[in-house]
């Protein structure tokens, strides 16, 4: 919105000291991650206060987790904090009619109303199991498909991919290393030295022009489960004080940065990656959201003064997911979101294991030996003895590790 206040004096000639800052992203983006911190750190304290006296708490189930019953009766539904911290900065300081931004506002705003509802069934309506775990389904395959059409088919995303004798060293001219602006479901390949890889390539037994035509049939359902898989990874993460938020600041620093370096075509350049036009403004987004996680951490750290409920997780999750995607970078969520994949495997193996045992020893061998103590994997260290914060801190910092190895991608194929 002030970015258009700016386009606005600059064509009429109105000169207001200072406002040349906004045509930076950086600048906006600076601006952005501040304002989003303040209005989750001073308006937070303000919601926790209001969903407290509507007696908002969660409701714990006993499994016999040291310090669990103690948490009864805290404020849920503390992703309201995230979202509207996070959206205020974005309508101020984007170009809120870039392609990217919209996708991404939708995102916010679609997961926040799906995990919002569980929230209020579970909380007003005393539905213990909140909404239904395919109504759920339904909800993330619906965002992914709005995701993976609108970025097959929309004639503003698009890349520009260097050449590979590309020569020129002037930063003045450096388009010229890259080829002519395209439409393609090309993504990246993290640790590869040709690091692109197109969807079309799946459809090999068609001529390169079909598969490039059909490549949709492709893209659309990888990008619905890739939706749907990190939302549900972010959601079961959010189990203990300030695990998902503090996983997900790392996970959003990283394609914060990503997104600025994609978006500028000498870094891209230096750094011999795809070009993405348009792509910059979402830099302002990404740090928005992180803003907004980590004044919404303030609260959320041992012990928790309030929980996100699946109104922060489920939505966190999409997000990130979808700004992976827009960022040609989603084959590197395993990575990236090790956390995520790591906890989501522990309750699948979990039920597997269990499943096998029960078949082949019966249900009382299977119940004395299940592969974990408890699922997800939080919740066995917990088990074994481990306090909250320093299941929460080594996550962390694995978080970290993670997101390391992702950014030398960027040099180490």
């Amino acid at each position: 919105m002030l970015y258009y206040l700016y386009e606005y004096c600059i064509a009429h000639g109105i000169h207001i000291p200072g406002i040349g800052m906004f045509k930076f992203i950086s600048f906006r983006a600076g601006m952005a991650v501040l304002l989003s911190l303040i209005i989750a750190m001073v308006f937070g304290k303000k919601i926790i206060n209001y969903l407290r006296q509507k007696q908002m708490g969660e409701l714990v189930r006993d499994l016999g987790l040291d310090g669990q019953k103690q948490k009864e009766g805290t404020p849920t539904m503390g992703g309201l904090i995230i979202i509207m911290a996070t959206l205020i900065p974005v309508l101020l300081f984007t170009r809120i009619f870039n392609v990217y931004i919209v996708l991404l506002i939708t995102s916010v705003v679609w997961m926040g109303a799906i995990g919002f509802i569980d929230d209020y069934l579970k909380k007003v309506k005393k539905n213990k199991d909140g909404l239904s775990g395919k109504f759920k389904v339904i909800g993330q395959v619906g965002l992914g498909l709005i995701v993976g059409v609108t970025m097959y088919f929309h004639p503003d995303i698009t890349v520009k991919r260097k050449y590979a004798d590309a020569k020129e060293v002037n930063r003045n001219n450096v388009e010229r290393n890259f080829m002519p602006t395209e439409k393609s479901t090309v993504s990246t390949v993290p640790f590869v030295k040709n690091n692109e890889f197109d969807y079309s390539g799946i459809l090999f037994w068609m001529t390169p022009e079909k598969a490039h035509e059909w490549s949709w049939i492709v893209f659309i359902p990888i990008v619905i489960f890739i939706v749907t898989a990190v939302s549900n990874g972010a959601n079961i993460t959010d189990g203990i004080d300030g695990l998902a938020a503090g996983t997900s600041v790392v996970i959003l620093l990283t394609l914060s940065f990503f997104a600025y370096i994609s978006g500028n075509i000498i870094f891209a350049d230096y750094l011999n990656i795809m070009f993405l036009p348009n792509m910059g403004e979402t830099t302002i987004f990404a740090l928005a959201l992180v803003g907004a996680v980590i004044g919404f951490f303030w609260y959320n750290t041992y012990p928790a003064q309030v929980f996100m409920g699946d109104t922060g997780s489920l939505m966190l999750g999409g997000v990130i997911a979808v700004l992976a995607i827009i960022l040609r970078k989603e084959l590197m969520i395993p990575v990236l979101c090790g956390i995520f994949l790591i906890e989501n495997i522990s309750v699948m193996l979990q039920v597997a294991v269990f499943k096998y045992r029960k078949r082949k020893y019966g249900l009382e061998y299977a119940q004395n030996n299940r592969l974990f103590k408890m699922s997800p994997l939080h919740h066995h260290y917990q088990k074994e003895g481990y306090h909250e914060s320093k299941i929460v801190n080594r996550m962390v910092i694995m978080g970290v590790l993670f997101a390391i190895i992702c950014l030398i991608t960027l040099k180490v194929r």
